[in-house]
C-alpha cells in the first residue's frame, strides 16, 4: 500500500512551562481565560504561515509542509510570538492583579509525516511527529524560556546566518538550544 500523502515539513510546537503549577494553583474561570489568550497571542504572530493540527492544554501543534525550510523566518516568528506572549503575560498580569509565571519554549523539527481527517478533525501521523513530542519532555534545557532546533531541522533548513540569539548550547544527539535570555 503506497501512501501519496506522505510530505517533508516543519513542526513546531510552542508549549508554556509553569502551566501544571498554573493550573493548580489558579481559579478555572480565570485560569482558562488566561491561556486562551496567551494560545491565541501565539496563534495571531504566526501570521498564517503554518497551520495548526491541534491544541492541547498549553501547546499547540503547528505544521508546514515545505521541502526548503527557512531558519531565518522560523526565527522571525520565533522572537515574534515570545516577544508578543511575554506582553500578553505582563498585560494580563496588570488586569487581573495576578501572578503569572509561565515562560515559552518552542520545539522546532524537521521531517516526513502524512495527514488523515477524521470527522472534521485533521491529524499528523509519523515519527516525525513523535519526535517532536518526545523533544518537549527533555531535561537538557537550563532554563525554562528557550527554542530548541533538531539536527533534522538544522540539516535541512536554509539562511542560517541569522541567529536566534547568541546563547545557544549544542547537544550533538537532538540539535541546538537558543536560550532567549543569558544563562545564569
Amino acid at each position: 500500500m503506497k501512501n501519496t500523502n506522505i510530505h517533508a515539513g516543519i513542526i513546531l510546537i510552542p508549549d508554556f512551562s509553569g502551566f501544571t503549577e498554573f493550573v493548580f494553583n489558579t481559579k478555572l474561570y480565570t485560569g482558562e481565560y488566561i491561556v486562551r489568550q496567551l494560545l491565541s497571542t501565539l496563534i495571531d504572530m504566526n501570521d498564517e504561515y503554518f497551520e495548526i493540527s491541534e491544541i492541547e492544554g498549553d501547546a499547540i501543534l503547528f505544521y508546514r509542509y515545505d521541502d526548503q525550510p527557512s531558519y531565518q523566518n522560523i526565527s522571525t516568528i520565533l522572537w515574534k510570538m515570545r516577544n508578543a506572549f511575554n506582553r500578553k503575560i505582563k498585560e494580563l498580569r496588570k488586569e487581573l492583579s495576578i501572578s503569572i509565571d509561565m515562560s515559552l519554549k518552542f520545539i522546532v523539527h524537521y521531517g516526513k509525516f502524512s495527514q488523515y481527517k477524521i470527522g472534521n478533525f485533521k491529524k499528523l501521523y509519523g515519527q516525525t511527529i513523535v519526535e517532536a513530542h518526545q523533544m518537549l519532555k527533555n531535561d537538557f534545557a537550563e532554563q525554562p524560556s528557550y527554542a530548541l532546533f533538531s539536527n533534522s531541522f538544522l540539516e535541512n533548513s536554509m539562511n542560517r546566518e541569522t541567529d536566534l540569539t547568541s546563547h545557544k548550547y549544542d547537544l550533538p544527539e537532538v540539535g541546538t538550544i537558543h536560550y532567549f535570555e543569558n544563562v545564569n
